[in-house]
């Protein structure tokens, strides 16, 4: 008879709660696009700046992030992102992220043309982690946040949320 593992899960581990952290806004320069090789097509794009508005922080994206992209053979995209933010009040923080943008192929497509797309037809979820050496914001260093996002021509719109 199987086991049953849900039987005795604390109600804890029973769902995902989660608070929103920020909203952030990146401006992307166009692909630096390196091509196929032997991990999967990739390009690259120069993040040189943007800004970010939440609760508890406030601020800018710094220049010098980048957007990895790997394009796979159904047309998503994995992204693996490293952007430096500086708080309204002068703290820096490092954020990383891993992503991925899936979809149908035409609407994948018309995204990457740079045409607006209803983010409700397209799956952008992303997962970031933060590093900062601030007292004050030091408890970034111990969270997970989610994203969920929306591409347009100029960069990317997410809202992050702090996971409970």
């Amino acid at each position: 008879m199987a086991e049953n593992l849900t039987a005795n899960v604390p109600d804890i581990l029973r769902s995902i709660h989660t608070r929103h952290l920020f909203t952030i806004r990146l401006d992307v320069r166009p692909a630096i696009v390196i091509g196929a090789t032997p991990a999967g097509f990739k390009r690259v794009s120069v993040i040189p700046g943007g800004v970010f508005e939440g609760e508890r922080l406030t601020g800018t994206i710094l220049d010098g992030g980048s957007d990895w992209q790997t394009l796979r053979t159904d047309h998503s995209v994995l992204l693996d992102v490293r952007l430096n933010l500086k708080t309204d009040d002068g703290h820096l923080i490092a954020m990383t992220y891993k992503g991925l943008r899936a979809g149908e192929k035409e609407v994948l497509q018309r995204i990457d043309a740079g045409e607006a797309v209803d983010p409700a037809t397209y799956y952008f979820r992303t997962n970031a982690m933060f590093e900062t050496a601030s007292p004050k914001y030091g408890w970034l260093n111990n969270i997970l946040a989610l994203g969920i996002g929306s591409r347009n021509a100029k960069g990317v719109i997410y809202n992050l949320f702090e996971v409970l």
